[in-house]
């Protein structure tokens, strides 16, 4: 009787849980949505008073939204290791965004060391899991950064690239103040 009373509680004590993650998941989603509208708007305060919280539960597109927000310095003080870290935490996670704004940072060296080794490996890999317009946009700037490679260089480039794991975090990332 005890065990089965248990085993009810532990079915309910789920549930409950499970709720509150769809709950939780629901309203970042909605969060992000309300944060890219203002974006586009242009009222970037509220866009970042939206994206803030939802980034802080590493929503990956709400990263790579308020990572050019601080790039940028639109309605946020501008910060590039700032910019960096969020776009480097949406990289991670696989946004294409992410993806292709941290490899222009590694490019110009904003934020993080100039690598252009690292930045054709995030161009490449935002390239590769997007289409249409955005695909050719990264792959334009990926095969300029690559312009400034060595044929040894690039194949080391494609050789990360080729590497990568989503949702694992990488040692190449090196914050410094530029």
């Amino acid at each position: 009787m005890c065990r089965m009373l248990a085993q009810r509680m532990s079915r309910s004590a789920s549930l409950a849980v499970l709720l509150c993650a769809m709950t939780a998941s629901v309203a970042s989603a909605d969060s992000v949505a309300r944060g890219a509208a203002a974006f586009h708007r242009g009222d970037y305060v509220r866009a970042a008073q939206e994206l803030s919280p939802a980034a802080d539960r590493n929503n990956a597109r709400a990263l790579g939204l308020l990572g050019f927000m601080y790039e940028h310095g639109f309605g946020v003080p501008q910060a590039y290791v700032a910019a960096a870290d969020l776009y480097y935490r949406g990289a991670v996670q696989g946004d294409p965004f992410a993806q292709a704004q941290l490899g222009l940072l590694y490019d110009k060296g904003h934020g993080v060391p100039n690598d252009y080794v690292l930045a054709y490996k995030w161009l490449n890999l935002a390239a590769a899991r997007s289409c249409g317009r955005q695909r050719d946009a990264y792959l334009r700037f990926r095969d300029a950064v690559a312009s400034k490679l060595s044929t040894y260089e690039i194949i080391a480039g494609q050789r990360f690239a080729l590497g990568w794991v989503p949702d694992r975090l990488a040692p190449d990332m090196h914050l410094t103040v530029k």
